[in-house]
């Protein structure tokens, strides 16, 4: 930390925070071109981006050096861009992974570092500053600012609205955000017309059933969880589990049988289709959300309780958090004792002898390197 005095600054330079935008007082002492109003709002950025983002900021926020040529002016503009759309693209990644795992807090100075690079970048007018709007707008809602919330998804809704090709995956987002925030008002009815909207438009960017268009379903889902409309609530959740279970079900086979080829480097073919990292924090989150429901239940279902340990056995796998998925196969294992065979007992068999089989190998390697 390194104390900065406003008054010495050049004549016309305001230093502000970099969260709060009031005049600041300290600066980084690691880049030297960012600066806060104090240690709070520093330790706060420190710990949700900054971090990750320290050294980037240099060559974007330092003052670009005069060059004679016009194409030496033009590689040195173009360059400045690409560094702002990576940070645009950083940024918002791991905003919308903070809010996955529910740290709202975080994700808020996160996402204001994208949509301030994206102002820079596309304009205030620009579509481009949506997701930025909508990642800002949950993490509000799930903080409880609900004013806030409104206001980042009024600038959403009118930049959408007056954008003629708007893309029907953010017109998507869009309407999931609006069904949270009239969910947390307790506008239920509202709600569920947007987050109907939402499957909607999800289902036009690939198909009815695809991953996209669980996280509507559940948000659906939850609603009448909490009407008491129980048997609407456990329709969706299985269908939510049913999405997920037949999406990763057609990885783990291609994953498996690339296995078979390739041996226990398998997981390195970059060609190979898997979750992005978006994904992976939003099947962890719903998934889990419905087994803690489904475990909670007053009248246990055995089957709908396997269904989805063996979703979340195969998601843990795929991400190679293979303990994980060994903690989720042994349960699951356990479970399916109670249930009569079917045509999922040999797959879930062949799962849990991979799952083993990479746990091994993986022990091997820590053993041979120690």
């Amino acid at each position: 930390m390194a104390i900065v005095n406003p008054l010495a600054n050049p004549k016309g330079v305001k230093l502000q925070c970099e969260l709060c935008h009031n005049p600041a007082y300290i600066q980084c002492r690691d880049c030297k071109v960012t600066y806060y109003c104090g240690v709070e709002h520093q330790r706060a950025d420190w710990t949700s981006i900054h971090e990750k983002i320290c050294q980037l900021l240099i060559p974007v926020r330092t003052p670009v050096p005069f060059l004679n040529s016009a194409a030496e002016r033009s590689h040195s503009m173009q360059q400045l861009l690409q560094r702002k759309k990576h940070l645009i693209e950083l940024t918002t990644k791991e905003a919308q992974r903070l809010l996955y795992e529910g740290r709202h807090v975080d994700a808020i100075p996160t996402a204001s570092h994208s949509l301030s690079f994206s102002v820079d970048v596309y304009g205030l007018a620009s579509v481009e500053l949506v997701p930025v709007y909508l990642i800002l707008a949950e993490a509000n809602i799930g903080l409880g600012h609900l004013t806030q919330a409104e206001e980042y998804l009024s600038r959403a809704y009118w930049t959408v609205l007056k954008t003629t090709d708007c893309s029907n995956s953010i017109k998507s987002k869009l309407h999931r955000n609006l069904g949270l925030l009239y969910s947390a008002k307790g506008e239920f009815e509202e709600s569920l017309r947007h987050l109907s909207n939402d499957v909607f438009f999800a289902s036009t960017v690939s198909e009815p059933n695809h991953i996209s268009t669980s996280g509507g379903f559940f948000h659906m889902a939850n609603i009448f969880f909490r009407q008491n409309k129980m048997d609407i609530a456990d329709s969706l959740y299985s269908e939510v589990t049913d999405i997920w279970h037949a999406h990763l079900s057609r990885l783990v086979e291609v994953r498996i049988q690339a296995s078979l080829k390739s041996g226990p480097v398998w997981f390195d073919d970059a060609d190979q289709e898997c979750l992005d990292e978006n994904q992976e924090a939003e099947a962890v989150q719903i998934l889990s959300a419905i087994y803690d429901i489904r475990e909670q239940a007053p009248k246990k279902d055995p089957a709908k309780i396997a269904r989805i340990m063996h979703t979340l056995a195969m998601l843990y796998f795929l991400i190679r958090d293979f303990h994980k998925a060994s903690e989720w196969a042994k349960k699951l294992l356990q479970i399916t004792e109670q249930l009569p065979r079917d045509d999922q007992s040999d797959i879930i068999t062949v799962l849990i002898e991979n799952i083993e089989r990479k746990l091994n190998t993986k022990q091997d390697c820590y053993q041979r390197d120690t």
